[in-house]
């Protein structure tokens, strides 16, 4: 069995568009399960343009790479062991700086690091510091890139000086030999639902020295928005006037439009949730109405019919198992079982097509054979864009002559329980509803003996995940002779069907004379 990654909670995409807003060396991992199903391995699945390696690949040059491939000595790791005491107990990862070393070109390479793993949608969000001594001036100087778009800021109230970092002139598109503008300007080119806001924060920093955190969207020449976090605080002289302020502009433009774009997926997510549910709560009901109960017994002509339906999950009867068992206005029974192809409302309108199609067309006295034709011809013409199809038993029973006859589409062989003996029944020609516009039926008849037990049910009953069909099918052949006069549909069911095997709906019929 191949390895297998472990689904995000959220895209992968979407994480990626949260770490192009965010600075610094940040990727985000997704575990790979071995075979046992324990991580094996991990994926680097996004990562912040500032990501780097020892091998100096950066940003999305990591996306894609194995964590076991490409830095083998970590598997086994302090390291390592933390990520997976992170991803196993939610509690984020804190590691001690440690010493890495790739061999590159065959050029050996060490590095010191320190770590944060925490975990996040499903995997980990992984930060990494380089700490190498030969390279704590480069860190220094990228100190400001690190934190991301941002720059300081100070003001001399008494002088009338200010003083912008370079940093701080391409967060407002501004050129530097123009110099930098005062808060009260920019309060001035806030969006107009930010500008008065804006203009009292600046008032009372500047005449007050109340500190000012807030974040304003403010405009740009061209007319850009950008979501600004303005930071500062004022020094006071000895009578407690500000007499100067300093502080820092942080541009978090991308990162809100990330936070964006992240609302509204969770809330197309929700509109989704919403109409599925709907969808569940209508088919559900139309089920209802087409199947009324999950367990009944019938007496019809001189026929006992004990019903069982169990869906798949409990409380919502959406697939497309249906049977019908009726008499007919010449005293005959008729009894049907059928099985649509899928789940939801498209399975619930085939099975109301076939259910009623068919049992008009059994009160108008057709043959089966007949009434089978015209099924596949209407699912073939009806069934278009999606392809649909559908599997079927119809018999048909004469008290008179205790004569049952019966046609099949691709359908389980009925089960006869007679003399202690447990027989499948011979199939006559007939492939699956919808599949082949030149497909024929034929029908059979069998005599019905006092005592004889007839089971028509759908492949739910012997479709498992644990054994093949023809061992399943030889189970139920037992367990019904071994029952004999005690055979019931849920007898049935309590012994050859677990919770843990089952793969889909089923529907038993339990016909006795």
């Amino acid at each position: 069995m191949t390895d297998r990654e472990k689904p995000s909670a959220v895209p992968a995409s979407v994480v990626q568009e949260m770490l192009d807003g965010i600075s610094g060396s940040v990727s985000f991992l997704l575990p790979v399960l071995g075979a046992d199903g324990e991580v094996a391995d991990f994926r680097i699945a996004a990562a912040s343009a500032e990501a780097v390696d020892v091998g100096a690949r950066r940003g999305k040059e990591l996306v894609g790479l194995s964590v076991v491939e490409t830095y083998p000595t970590v598997v086994g790791s302090s390291l390592w062991q933390g990520y997976l005491r992170a991803l196993a107990t939610g509690v984020a990862y804190q590691g001690e700086p440690f010493d890495y070393q790739e061999v590159l070109a065959g050029i050996p390479r060490r590095s010191r690091y320190a770590v944060r793993a925490a975990p996040c949608f499903g995997g980990l969000m992984v930060s990494w510091v380089r700490l190498d001594p030969g390279e704590r001036e480069q860190r220094r100087l990228s100190l400001m890139q690190r934190l991301g778009r941002m720059g300081w800021v100070n003001r001399d109230l008494v002088r009338g000086t200010l003083t912008w970092s370079p940093e701080v002139y391409p967060l407002f598109e501004r050129d530097p030999a123009l110099g930098p503008i005062t808060l009260e300007e920019l309060a001035d080119r806030a969006h107009e639902e930010d500008r008065g806001p804006m203009a009292e924060a600046v008032r009372r920093l500047l005449h007050d020295g109340e500190p000012l955190d807030r974040t304003f969207r403010i405009a740009v020449p061209g007319g850009e928005l950008r979501h600004l976090r303005v930071v500062f605080e004022a020094e006071r002289d000895a009578h407690g006037h500000p007499v100067e302020t300093h502080g820092f502009f942080q541009d978090l433009t991308a990162a809100k439009e990330a936070e964006h774009r992240l609302l509204a997926h969770q809330r197309e997510a929700r509109t989704q949730r919403t109409r599925l549910a709907a969808e569940r709560a209508l088919a559900a009901r139309l089920q209802d109405a087409l199947l009324p109960v999950t367990q009944q017994s019938l007496h019809l002509a001189d026929l006992t019919v004990d019903v069982a339906y169990r869906p798949l999950q409990d409380g919502l009867n959406l697939g497309g198992d249906w049977y019908s068992a009726v008499e007919l206005p010449d005293g005959s029974a008729l009894l049907v079982i059928g099985d649509v192809a899928g789940h939801g409302l498209d399975a619930v309108a085939t099975m109301a097509q076939l259910r009623f199609t068919a049992k008009g067309m059994a009160v108008t006295e057709s043959s089966l054979p007949t009434i089978l034709t015209r099924l596949n011809t209407l699912l073939l013409h009806t069934a278009k864009p999606n392809f649909t199809t559908a599997t079927m038993i119809m018999a048909r029973y004469r008290p008179d002559t205790a004569q049952l006859t019966w046609a099949q589409a691709g359908h389980p062989p009925p089960l006869l329980v007679r003399g202690g003996r447990a027989d499948f029944l011979p199939a006559p020609e007939g492939i699956l509803l919808g599949a082949d516009p030149g497909s024929r039926y034929a029908a059979s008849t069998l005599q019905l003996l006092p005592g004889d037990q007839l089971l028509l049910y759908t492949d739910g009953l012997v479709e498992t995940r644990d054994r093949p069909l023809d061992q399943a099918l030889a189970q139920l052949a037992a367990t019904a002779a071994r029952a004999g006069d005690a055979l019931s549909p849920d007898g049935l069911l309590r012994e050859i069907v677990t919770p843990q095997t089952r793969r889909d709906d089923i529907c038993v019929l339990h016909v006795s004379r």
